[in-house]
């Protein structure tokens, strides 16, 4: 296989992974900020292991958000896209 195919591949699955993490931040976006999905657990007295249920939905989002940003990370490097650290003399 060429190196102008295989390029070509590398930068399709690149925008596939893009596409696939923006619309897994716009999900968490619209966790935050849908109105009727946070009022409803919002007047909830539950609690979920000793914490309040409104903020639990906080750090849930919160948690997931840094899951995210975790794996993109990982997707990165394994794509080659964070170069190594260099080392300054």
């Amino acid at each position: 296989m060429s190196s102008m195919v295989m390029a070509q591949q590398l930068r399709a699955r690149i925008s596939i992974k893009n596409k696939i993490f923006a619309l897994y931040l716009l999900a968490l976006l619209l966790l935050a900020l849908c109105p009727p999905l946070y009022l409803s657990v919002s007047g909830s007295s539950a609690l979920l292991l000793g914490i309040p249920l409104p903020i639990v939905y906080w750090l849930a989002i919160a948690v997931f958000l840094g899951v995210g940003l975790w794996v993109m990370y990982l997707a990165e490097c394994a794509f080659g896209e964070i170069p190594d650290d260099e080392e300054v003399a």
